[in-house]
């Protein structure tokens, strides 16, 4: 068994997401968030448990005396795409390990006609990041018409985190289905396999807070969060507000 704990604080899990500028591209960031080493900062203030790139960023900004810990993301695509989208692998795991990566991360859309391929992909990829002795995370998101409007519901939710334990990733990152009870569903479908809430679109604190403590409640492991941080004005502030759902 691969050993999580090198992206855990008490047996729980902070990750701050920054792959958005591949997914999304610049409309995300401001002036300050653009640059990924005010996200490097945010990262070492805020308690953080595991920081994600994409391979570029990666090489090019992650400070591993930083003493936070680097997850790779080894796949993704444009927001160009149609309905049924389809992200292929970018990065080797084998790159990921030579830039100092413990983890790697992957997403499948589920629910996508092209699922399969990405599964396939996913499949390739854990055995290779076991062998490393390297943590996996999937992103399992759920997209195309098969789900379209049902993105947040609890079946739908639930399905995609049984994948990821199907499949033998070591954590999950899923969306938070609204309520601590059906999201307790999806913690429970995933079984031994970690359950991560993702943090979505910037929303105030109210409502961030109230989803972060839904989940945690309902035995997620922890969070993957991005935007709902490095887009506030006090990102260090927020940090320390979540770390205390979190840990607590």
């Amino acid at each position: 068994m691969v050993d999580t704990s090198v992206i855990e604080s008490k047996g729980k899990v902070m990750l701050l997401a920054y792959d958005q500028g591949f997914e999304h591209g610049p409309v995300d960031f401001t002036e300050k968030s653009v640059d990924p080493n005010y996200i490097m900062k945010i990262a070492q203030n805020g308690n953080f448990t595991g920081i994600v790139f994409q391979e570029g960023i990666a090489a090019r900004y992650y400070k591993k005396e930083s003493g936070v810990p680097l997850i790779v993301k080894l796949n993704g695509k444009t927001s160009f795409q149609g309905e049924e989208p389809l992200s292929l692998q970018l990065c080797t795991v084998k790159k990921a390990a030579e830039l100092g990566a413990v983890g790697v991360g992957y997403t499948i859309y589920v629910g996508s006609q092209n699922e399969e391929q990405m599964m396939v992909e996913f499949s390739r990829i854990e055995d290779e990041a076991h062998e490393r002795g390297m943590v996996v995370i999937a992103w399992m998101y759920p997209r195309g018409r098969k789900v379209a409007g049902r993105e947040n519901d609890r079946d739908v939710v639930a399905y995609g985190a049984r994948l990821a334990l199907e499949m033998n990733a070591d954590f999950v990152k899923i969306p938070y289905t609204g309520d601590p009870e059906s999201f307790a569903w999806a913690v429970r479908a995933a079984g031994k396999t970690g359950v991560l809430a993702q943090g979505g679109k910037k929303v105030d604190w109210e409502n961030l807070e109230e989803e972060i403590s839904g989940a945690m409640q309902a035995g997620a492991k922890g969070i993957a969060i991005g935007r709902n941080v490095w887009q506030d004005e006090n990102p260090d502030e927020v940090s320390k507000k979540l770390a205390e759902i979190v840990y607590k």
